[in-house]
């Protein structure tokens, strides 16, 4: 797959207070953001465990972006704490299998910072686009196939 033909796939899961309001408010002010970013929203960023990173890799993500509530600012106390500790470890589990960690980060922000909510987009398209295609997307998979997985079908 030559370079211009590739369009990464960056999932961001989102905290419902937080985050996902920043980036609607992003919408709302009609500011631009790349297309390449799918956004999940989940009620805290503390419920998202390592698996649930690990998995959107396996199933053909090429980067995965976490945004909570600003640090001290969560709305339930601790959780952007419990998650920026688990993306850590999972950036450590990435290095072990030989993916580049710079794949995954996490970001805070507070819901009426929906021009951050844009830049730091920008900001994970433009590194995703420089690391290339994530080692574990099929070879060959075009920008218009889904992608899935064999692992723990059933």
């Amino acid at each position: 797959m030559s370079e211009k033909e590739f369009e990464p796939k960056i999932v961001a899961f989102c905290c419902h207070y937080c985050a996902f309001a920043a980036a609607d408010l992003a919408g709302v002010m009609r500011l631009q953001y790349p297309t390449t970013i799918r956004i999940i929203r989940i009620p805290c960023t503390g419920k998202l465990d390592i698996i649930h990173l690990m998995r959107a890799f396996e199933h053909g993500a090429d980067g995965v972006m976490v945004a909570g509530c600003l640090e001290g600012q969560c709305h339930f106390i601790k959780g952007n704490f419990v998650a920026r500790k688990r993306v850590e470890y999972a950036k450590e589990l990435l290095e072990e299998i030989g993916m580049d960690p710079n794949r995954l980060e996490m970001y805070n922000l507070s819901s009426s910072q929906g021009p951050r909510f844009a830049e730091i987009t920008k900001d994970m398209d433009a590194r995703i686009r420089e690391l290339g295609p994530s080692p574990l997307r099929p070879e060959g998979s075009s920008k218009d196939q889904p992608q899935t997985s064999k692992v723990g079908a059933v």
